[in-house]
């Protein structure tokens, strides 16, 4: 994650449909976020450097 990130633009397509899942790939455990609405409008990283909701409470 890079911290001086910024956002890309205001979203102006209503039309997305945000999902998350847990998948495999090369073997290891990702989180995956994908607008299912869009073609190759998707972001995965490893299970390993994602945050539980367990360390927001």
């Amino acid at each position: 994650m890079t911290p001086e990130a910024t956002s890309a633009g205001r979203q102006v397509d209503t039309s997305s449909d945000i999902v998350a899942a847990i998948d495999e790939i090369d073997g290891r455990s990702h989180l995956v976020i994908a607008d299912i609405a869009r073609d190759d409008a998707w972001v995965a990283m490893s299970t390993d450097g994602a945050v539980t909701l367990d360390d927001y409470r």
